[in-house]
């Protein structure tokens, strides 16, 4: 299906609209999206590569902060109160922060918030290793949690404003989530190589580090940033809360049965392995429940999808519930191997088209903050699992961890089923 030009767009040869955020977009021949074209969008190499080193301590941060605790204290209880109350900061706050970002600029956010969450992790960091009471460090992981510069929505963000109207979104969403996946993937080896090789502290202080890096030449990128809705003048609108759209609490409810599995499964495999005397395996099978991720993320990405994005929701969603409802019956490694893999093939549709459902549900003015929503949903959903995983496996052995993906999945599945209308734009 050929691309067509917008009436508030410049045809293809006369160049690029003047102003921040704005593009002519290259597609591909014959109309199909791909992820060549998507990387020859003009100025896009300004913010991804900032934006992926900025992003990579987003997936440092759990198990830095895991690693250091649990040294210092001598607890992985304590460790894990630690890092649940840092994540659920995070998800309660990075919706404020990406309405601010919204309204003011990104710029204007992230200056401050990397400040913020750098100085935050050097006191935790410090209180830690000065073995301070386990209060002490609940409170310095508030703030730490909090601040946590929502570079991936803002990437986010920037596409949609860049994108706007063009068959390549569906493909910037896919190579979004893979860029996730293989942050999620290289951050926490990256973090416990740090950790067991150099310092127990080393893994938070690198964390810090390309915080503060990554976020200030992100935010120094401003030619590409959206321009932010009080300059814009979008009026009494620009006060409203992404959250008031139907359709975007439903994805955020969505992105919480896909955080459980995250969470879940996380959990569930490391107590699967120590169960059966294996430990050393977990970071196989979880690198194979990821690559699933990875993989099903470029191939969405490089197809030319006719069927709408709801549709496509309410064909993946399902097969990722689907996907969760045998593994606590699981007893074999290979198996669980091959399960994982599949469950990781299943998430990346279901988040690529969450994602994508956000530029015709959400004004430009609010995209941020959507995204920050479901980002923070995917957080919130994760941090729950993991604790909820833990306690099933303590008290009713490893395999029942795994009921939290299903449960999660399930639970998600029906809320999308029952409110799906309110997924068509202007619902």
């Amino acid at each position: 299906m050929a691309p067509t030009v917008t009436e508030d767009r410049a045809p293809a040869d006369a160049g690029p609209k003047a102003g921040p955020g704005t593009t002519t977009e290259p597609t591909a021949p014959g109309g199909r999206p791909g992820y060549k074209q998507l990387l020859r969008t003009p100025d896009a190499w300004t913010f991804l590569l900032p934006g992926f080193a900025a992003r990579q301590p987003f997936a440092m941060l759990t198990i830095g902060i895991v690693l250091l605790v649990q040294h210092t204290t001598g607890s992985y209880g304590s460790a894990g109160v630690v890092s649940a109350v840092t994540g659920v900061s995070m998800a309660l706050f990075a919706p404020q922060s990406g309405k601010l970002a919204d309204r003011f600029g990104q710029g204007a956010v992230l200056l401050p918030g990397v400040l913020v969450h750098t100085a935050a992790i050097a006191a935790l960091t410090t209180l830690a290793l000065a073995h301070a009471p386990l209060w002490a460090l609940l409170a310095a992981a508030v703030p730490a949690g909090a601040s946590v510069p929502q570079v991936g929505p803002m990437v986010r963000s920037r596409w949609a404003a860049k994108l706007n109207g063009s068959p390549l979104m569906p493909t910037a969403a896919a190579f979004e989530s893979v860029t996730d996946e293989f942050t999620f993937v290289v951050g926490p080896v990256l973090a416990t190589a740090l950790c067991t090789s150099v310092h127990p502290a080393a893994g938070l202080i690198a964390e810090a580090a390309l915080t503060l890096v990554g976020g200030l030449l992100f935010a120094a990128q401003r030619r590409t940033a959206p321009v932010p809705s009080r300059a814009a003048g979008s009026g009494a609108q620009r006060h409203a809360s992404a959250l008031t759209i139907p359709g975007v609490r439903v994805l955020a409810m969505v992105f919480l049965g896909i955080g459980s599995v995250f969470g879940g499964m996380q959990v569930s495999m490391t107590a699967f392995t120590q169960a059966i005397g294996q430990p050393g395996i977990n970071g196989l099978l979880y690198g194979t429940f990821a690559a699933g991720n990875m993989l099903a993320g470029i191939v969405c990405g490089a197809v030319a999808w006719k069927s709408t994005p709801q549709r496509r929701l309410l064909l993946a969603y399902p097969l990722l519930a689907l996907a969760c409802s045998t593994l606590w019956a699981v007893h074999a490694v290979p198996l669980l191997g091959a399960l994982g893999l599949l469950v990781g093939l299943c998430i990346a549709p279901s988040l690529i088209t969450g994602y994508t459902l956000v530029e015709s549900l959400v004004p430009a003015a609010a995209r941020t903050e959507a995204f920050t929503w479901l980002t923070g949903a995917v957080a919130l959903g994760q941090a729950a699992a993991a604790t909820a995983a833990g306690q099933l496996a303590d008290r009713f052995g490893a395999s029942a961890g795994f009921l939290v993906p299903l449960g999660g999945t399930a639970l998600a599945l029906a809320v999308l089923v029952t409110l799906r209308r309110h997924l068509s734009a202007g619902r």
